[in-house]
């Protein structure tokens, strides 16, 4: 099974506040992105509006040709921007002002009833639920206990692996907790630090239906163009 390619175009935008410019358009990058043969666009509008603005997703809502999936912190404010917006995927990330980029995994298990509750409105506003969490069969049980939809599985580790061994082993934890969610009856994604010479055994992972990569693709783009940096993720992701 080939992976949909979700493609984040946060770092996009991240360029253009930068200089709080017009330009360059994440709306833009994700067309770009569509006609290269991306079968998501996934955005993070955090609560600083560090990149994506509002109005980036409200246009993404109206133009988007695939799935709009939206990363967002577990919480109420968010929720109502979900109701209002209506993505088809709300994926529950962690969220810390001082981080550079989305550091681990949200843990599912220590707040199981707070969770149940933001999974359970969403739902209820008719938007599938994907919970960002690290490889841990005690996450992904934690997961199917509060009714998401899906997962995806934080591979950030596994990028960062400094030789084949910690590499292996941590492609290892991925499949393990890729099995136990698709037997658990959930969908299966992955994403976080996914490149283009670490993606293919992530992509021959049969459970995984779905790849969200964002910070390759938007820096290939700036030296080959967008439609091209996608088609190459993609070429890579096939069997």
């Amino acid at each position: 099974m080939t992976q949909r390619l979700g493609v984040n175009v946060d770092h996009v935008a991240t360029l253009r506040q930068a200089r709080k410019a017009h330009y360059p358009d994440p709306v833009t990058a994700a067309a770009l992105a569509e006609l290269a043969g991306a079968g998501q666009i996934t955005i993070h509008l955090r609560e600083d509006r560090r990149h994506i603005q509002d109005r980036d997703l409200r246009v993404l809502r109206e133009t988007c040709q695939t799935q709009l999936n939206l990363e967002m912190a577990a919480t109420q404010e968010m929720v109502k921007v979900a109701y209002e917006y209506k993505p088809d995927m709300a994926t529950l990330v962690p969220e810390r002002r001082e981080e550079l980029t989305t550091e681990g995994g949200l843990d599912v298990a220590s707040q199981r009833d707070a969770i149940t509750k933001i999974v359970k409105n969403l739902k209820d506003g008719e938007i599938v639920v994907s919970l960002f969490v690290d490889p841990d069969l005690d996450q992904v049980r934690a997961c199917h206990k509060v009714n998401a939809d899906r997962v995806e599985l934080h591979t950030g580790r596994y990028c960062e692996g400094r030789n084949a061994r910690e590499r292996a082993r941590e492609l290892g934890r991925v499949v393990d907790a890729a099995k136990a969610a698709a037997k658990l009856g959930m969908g299966v994604a992955a994403g976080h630090g996914l490149n283009y010479e670490n993606v293919g055994p992530v992509a021959r992972i049969a459970e995984i239906d779905e790849l969200n990569i964002g910070h390759a693709i938007v820096a290939r783009a700036v030296l080959v163009g967008f439609e091209r940096a996608v088609r190459e993720m993609l070429d890579l992701m096939r069997p």
